[in-house]
């Protein structure tokens, strides 16, 4: 299994070791890729999977078996989903990031205001299910399943999301809906404007008639003098939007590392040196 790369994929495995045996749920390790899970779907709260296990002849197993595993996640219902959402859509700091496609580290706070967890942090959380012979739980499938998961989560946070009851299209369209939202999509509309079309990547050149012949004080002075008091510059509705819309880990990023974070780090540099100057 891969190093996970954001906090996501650990924050559920430290959730689930809060109250699950760690030494059973760590031998799961071994079961989280693709040699062992063989196939795996979510339909809706639902995550099935068929997980290839081990001949043990303790148990009776002298063929390499196919077991069925599945997790179900507890939902939360339509309209505890309507009171989070108008709380998320009323701070800022939670709706713009959700909105380009970032779920915030400290969302949860928002989940417990109402008595509500995103995370599982109790059995009442999930329901497990494996059709091996262990009659403990978690199994080693379950557990392998859970740190599938968690690399899921590592990759998509929205996931805990859908996990829980909510698409992550229907998340943003109704925070959206919100006065705050309304105001944030139309920015970042606005930002999002597409380009014109044209019949070449190239320039082409243009005539233009030659300027009338000037004198090197026409140059310097101008027809018409300048402003004196020049509009002062807007400042973007959302800062760095092109740069934070991929969210943390876009499509052409393979780094393990945020690309926000480290294209913050360059702008910082930059910010220095010219301060050096």
């Amino acid at each position: 299994m891969r190093t996970l790369r954001t906090r996501w994929g650990q924050r559920f495995i430290e959730a689930l070791e809060s109250f699950t045996d760690s030494a059973r749920l760590a031998r799961g390790r071994g079961y989280a890729n693709n040699d062992r899970i063989r196939n795996w779907k979510r339909q809706g709260s639902l995550v099935s999977a068929t997980i290839r296990g081990n001949i043990n002849p303790y148990y009776g197993v002298y063929k390499e078996p196919l077991y069925k595993t599945s997790i179900v996640f507890q939902s939360i219902d339509a309209e505890q989903w309507q009171q989070l959402i108008q709380m998320l859509g009323s701070r800022a700091a939670f709706i713009s990031r959700l909105l380009l496609n970032e779920v915030p580290d400290n969302i949860e706070d928002v989940f417990r205001t109402l008595k509500l967890n995103l995370l599982p942090y109790s059995h009442k959380d999930l329901k497990t299910d494996c059709s091996c012979p262990d009659y403990a739980n978690p199994c080693k499938h379950i557990a392998g399943l859970y740190y599938f998961l968690a690399a899921q989560l590592d990759r998509d946070p929205f996931l805990l999301f859908e996990l829980r009851g909510l698409e992550r299209d229907e998340l943003q369209k109704e925070l959206e809906k919100t006065p705050l939202g309304q105001a944030l999509a139309a920015a970042i509309g606005e930002q999002n404007a597409g380009f014109d079309s044209v019949d070449s990547y190239f320039t082409r050149a243009k005539t233009h008639p030659l300027a009338p012949r000037m004198t090197p004080g026409d140059f310097w002075h101008g027809c018409k003098r300048l402003p004196e008091n020049l509009p002062s510059a807007v400042p973007a509705s959302i800062p760095a939007l092109l740069i934070k819309k991929g969210g943390d880990f876009p499509a052409f990023w393979s780094n393990d590392h945020s690309f926000i974070d480290a294209m913050e780090a360059i702008y910082q540099a930059i910010r220095k040196r010219e301060k050096d100057w």
